[in-house]
C-alpha cells in the first residue's frame, strides 16, 4: 500500500514540469516520512506476525489443554455417573438394610429384654437357692459336728461296754463252763445263766452256787452306775404241771425267777436300784430247739442284758 502511494507521488512529480523546488522538497519530505512510516509499519507488522505466531502456538497449546481437559472432564463425568449410580445403589441397599436392621434391632431389643427378665428371675432363684444351700451347708456342718460327737460317744460307749464285758468275764470266770456265758453284741453285754446254775426244776429259789455268781455280777454292776440292767427269765415250752405254789404258767415262773435275781442284786447297797428291771419272757424267746433235752436246757435261763444309758446319744440324735 505504501509502495503504491510512493510510486504515484513520484510519477506525478516527474510528469509535472511546472513543479517548484519547494513543492519538490515537500514531496521529498513527505516521501521520507511515508518511507519511515512504511518501515515502522513493516517492523510493527513483523512484530505482530511474531506475536501472531506465538499466539497461534499458545492457542494450539491451549486448544490441546482444552481438549485434554474436556477429555478429563468427560472421564470424570463418566466416573461421577458410575460412582453416583453405585452410590444410589448403595444408598438403596443401605436404606433397605437400615429398615431391616431397625426391625431386627427392635426384635433383638425385645428378645434381650425378655432374656434379661428371665436372667433376673433365674438370678433371684439362684440367690434363693444359694441362700438355701448356705443354710443346708451350715446345718450339714452342725450335723457333721454332732455326728462326730455321736461317733466318739458311741465309740466310747463301745469301749466302755468292752471293758465291762472283760471285767464280767474276769469276775465270772469261775462260773464259765457251768452254764454261764458272757457276750458283747449290738452295743450291749449279755450275761446268760442256765437254770442248772441257778434253780431247781420248777423252782425260783436260787441255789448257793447261783447266788455266788449273781453276787460276783453285782460287784461289777456296782462299779458301773451308768449301766441299765434288764433281767429276763426264760423257760422251755413244757407246760406247768403238778402243784407249784403260786405259779400258774411259764410266764409266771420266768417272772418270779427274774425277780429272784433282782432280790439278790438288791443286797449290794451300792447298786442303783433304778437301773434294775425284771421281766418274764416265758417260752417265747428260745435260743435253741425245744425238740431235745439239750435245747430245752439252754432255753431255761436267766439273761442279764447290760445296756449303756443312751440319754446323751438320744439327745444328739434328736439334734441331727
Amino acid at each position: 500500500m505504501i509502495k503504491k502511494l510512493a510510486l504515484a507521488t513520484l510519477v506525478v512529480t516527474l510528469t509535472s514540469s511546472c513543479v517548484s523546488k519547494k513543492i519538490y522538497s515537500d514531496l521529498e519530505n513527505k516521501f521520507a516520512d511515508v518511507k519511515k512510516e512504511r518501515n515502522n509499519l513493516s517492523d510493527e507488522n513483523r512484530a505482530l506476525t511474531t506475536d501472531k505466531n506465538n499466539l497461534d502456538l499458545q492457542v494450539k497449546g491451549l486448544q490441546s489443554k482444552l481438549d485434554s481437559t474436556k477429555s478429563e472432564r468427560d472421564k470424570l463425568a463418566n466416573d461421577y455417573a458410575a460412582s453416583k449410580k453405585n452410590y444410589d445403589n448403595l444408598k438403596a441397599s443401605y436404606d433397605a438394610l437400615e429398615k431391616d436392621s431397625n426391625k431386627a434391632l427392635a426384635e433383638n431389643i425385645q428378645k434381650n429384654r425378655a432374656l434379661i427378665a428371665e436372667l433376673e428371675a433365674k438370678q433371684k432363684s439362684l440367690n434363693a437357692e444359694q441362700e438355701r444351700l448356705n443354710q443346708l451347708k451350715a446345718e450339714l456342718e452342725f450335723s457333721s459336728k454332732r455326728l462326730n460327737e455321736l461317733e466318739e460317744m458311741i465309740a466310747a460307749k463301745d469301749a466302755g461296754m468292752k471293758a465291762l464285758k472283760d471285767n464280767l468275764s474276769k469276775a465270772l470266770n469261775a462260773f464259765e463252763g457251768k452254764g454261764l456265758t458272757v457276750e458283747q453284741r449290738n452295743g450291749k453285754v449279755y450275761v446268760s445263766m442256765e437254770n442248772k446254775l441257778l434253780f431247781e426244776s420248777g423252782s425260783w429259789t436260787v441255789g448257793v452256787e447261783g447266788k455266788k455268781a449273781v453276787a460276783a455280777l453285782g460287784k461289777v454292776l456296782a462299779e458301773n452306775p451308768e449301766i441299765s440292767v434288764l433281767i429276763e427269765g426264760h423257760t422251755d415250752d413244757d407246760k406247768i404241771s403238778g402243784n407249784i405254789d403260786g405259779v400258774q404258767s411259764n410266764w409266771d415262773l420266768s417272772t418270779k425267777r427274774a425277780t429272784a435275781i433282782v432280790n439278790i442284786l438288791e443286797v449290794n447297797k451300792t447298786i442303783d436300784k433304778k437301773n434294775l428291771t425284771a421281766a418274764g419272757r416265758g417260752e417265747f424267746a428260745p435260743i435253741a430247739s425245744n425238740e431235745n433235752p439239750d435245747g430245752k436246757a439252754k432255753n431255761r435261763r436267766i439273761e442279764i442284758i447290760l445296756t449303756p444309758k443312751l440319754d446323751e446319744i438320744g439327745k444328739l440324735l434328736n439334734e441331727l
